[in-house]
C-alpha cells in the first residue's frame, strides 16, 4: 500500500456498465441484469470488457450490492426506469429477527465463481478488486423497498426502533465480513464498501449507524493472502465531513466524492492512508480538452508522491461517450508521471 509508481493508477466505479455498447450486447444475452450477475461466465466477460478498451489499471468485479438482502429472501428484482425493488421489506421486529444469516459460500457461490474466472483470467494483469455496500446502505434498500429521495421510512425506523435498527446493522455486518472474506479467499486483491448512502445522516448518526459498523468489518477482514497485503476502501458519497474519522477505520484508502478538494483531503488524512477519487462523474460529458485539464486540476491539487488511486467522485452515467471515458484514461497517465519522479 502507498508503493511508489511510475504514473498515478486509475479505474472508475461501475467502469463495466451500460456506456459500453458491448455491455448492452452482453446483457442483451443474458436477458436481465440479475441473470447477467448470477451468470459468472457473463459477469468475468463484462468485467474484463472495459480493460480491453481502456488502459485501466485495475478490474473490479462486475455485481451489484443488494446480493446480500437477495439472498437473505428479501426478493430483489428490477423495474425497467426506476431501479431495484425489493418483494419483502423490512418494518418491523419481527421482520428483522427472521433474517437468516448469511452464508456467502454457498448463498452466493456464483459470484465467488465468477470472483475466481475473472482472477484466472486476468492472469496478473491488473489486480482485481472485490466489493460489497455497507451496512447501512443495504439496510436503507431493505427498509424502503428501493431506492428513495428523503429515506423516510429507513430514518423513520432508525428513530422509532433503534434496537432493531442495529440488530439489522450487524446481521448485515456479519454477512458483508463473510461476503468480502468469500471474494479474498475466491481471489480478490482488494476490496472497497460502497457506503453510498451514509452522507443522508446526522454526524452522530452517521458514526454510530454507518461508519461504526463498517469500522467491525474492516477489522475482522483478511488482511493478508497470497504473501501480499489486501488493502480495503471505504467510500461514503458525501462523507468529506467525516474524513478523519473514517482515515481512523482502519482502512488503507478513503475514497472521495467530488465535492472536497483532493488536496484539503490530503492535508487532513492524507499521511494516515491512501486516497482515491476524485472527478466529478458529469465531467466526461464535456470535450476531452475539458476532461484532460480537470484530470490535471486533480494531479495539481493533490501534488506530488504516492498514495493516490485516480478514479471518479461516484460511477459513470450510462450515457458517456466511450471515447471520453479513453480520454481521461489517458490524460490521468500522461499527466501524471510529473508528479512521481
Amino acid at each position: 500500500m502507498r508503493e511508489p509508481v511510475d504514473v498515478t493508477p486509475v479505474w472508475m466505479m461501475r467502469q463495466a456498465g451500460r456506456y459500453l455498447p458491448e455491455y448492452r450486447a452482453t446483457r442483451k444475452q443474458a436477458g436481465n441484469f440479475l441473470n447477467l450477475c448470477q451468470t459468472p461466465e457473463l459477469a468475468c466477460e463484462v468485467t474484463l470488457q472495459p480493460l480491453k478498451r481502456f488502459a485501466f489499471d485495475a478490474a473490479i468485479l462486475f455485481s451489484d450490492i443488494l446480493t446480500i438482502p437477495d439472498a437473505m429472501g428479501q426478493g430483489l428484482y428490477f423495474e425497467e426506469g426506476e431501479g431495484p425493488r425489493f418483494r419483502k421489506v423490512i418494518r418491523s421486529a419481527q421482520d428483522v429477527e427472521q433474517l437468516p444469516e448469511l452464508d456467502a459460500g454457498s448463498d452466493l457461490a456464483y459470484v465467488m465463481d465468477a470472483v475466481s474466472l475473472i482472477r484466472k483470467e486476468l492472469n496478473g494483469s491488473v489486480p482485481l478488486i472485490g466489493f460489497s455496500g455497507s451496512p447501512w446502505t443495504l439496510a436503507t434498500y431493505m427498509i424502503e423497498g428501493g431506492g428513495s429521495k428523503d429515506f423516510r421510512v429507513a430514518k423513520e425506523f432508525m428513530y422509532n426502533n433503534p434496537e432493531s435498527m442495529h440488530l439489522l446493522l450487524d446481521k448485515l455486518a456479519k454477512a458483508v465480513t463473510d461476503y468480502l472474506n468469500c471474494q479474498i479467499n475466491a481471489g480478490a486483491q482488494a476490496v472497497q464498501i460502497f457506503d453510498t448512502w451514509g452522507g443522508i445522516l446526522t454526524t452522530s448518526s452517521y458514526l454510530e449507524y454507518s461508519l461504526g459498523y463498517m469500522k467491525k468489518i474492516v477489522s475482522n477482514l483478511i488482511r493478508e493472502r497470497e504473501g501480499r497485503p489486501v488493502p480495503v476502501i471505504l467510500f461514503t458519497k458525501n462523507g468529506g465531513l467525516w474524513l478523519e474519522a473514517i482515515a481512523n477505520s482502519g482502512a488503507n484508502a478513503v475514497a472521495l466524492d467530488w465535492t472536497i478538494d483532493i488536496g484539503t483531503a490530503r492535508q487532513r488524512i492524507g499521511q494516515h492512508c491512501a486516497l482515491q477519487g476524485n472527478m466529478d462523474p458529469s465531467i466526461l460529458y464535456a470535450s476531452p480538452s475539458a476532461i484532460k485539464n480537470e484530470v490535471g486540476n486533480i494531479l495539481a491539487s493533490y501534488g506530488s508522491g504516492d498514495g493516490h488511486v485516480f478514479n471518479l467522485g461516484h460511477g459513470i452515467t450510462p450515457e458517456v461517450n466511450p471515447d471520453h471515458v479513453s480520454a481521461f484514461v489517458d490524460a490521468v497517465h500522461e499527466l501524471s508521471s510529473r508528479y512521481h519522479a
